[in-house]
């Protein structure tokens, strides 16, 4: 699995614009379904690295992204 943290980066005037057009397109491909937890942080499965990566360039001057690749995720209690 991988877990991909973002952030937008953008001026304060900017901001609203550029969040409704970032998340029109993550929910016009899918990818609103692998939140978890917060809305700044997606799980996504192997197969789909190519397709997120790719996702997340078209967005690369205005979003910050990393990833992780993992085998599990445990809540701490």
């Amino acid at each position: 699995m991988i877990v991909y943290f973002y952030d937008l980066k953008t001026t304060a005037k900017e901001y609203n614009k550029i969040k409704r057009r970032f998340y029109y397109y993550l929910n016009k491909n899918g990818l609103n379904q692998y939140f978890w937890k917060t809305k700044s942080v997606l799980v996504v499965p192997e197969d789909m690295e190519r397709g997120v990566d790719s996702f997340f360039k078209n967005f690369k001057k205005t979003v910050l992204a990393y990833k992780i690749h993992c085998q599990t995720i445990e809540e701490l209690k």
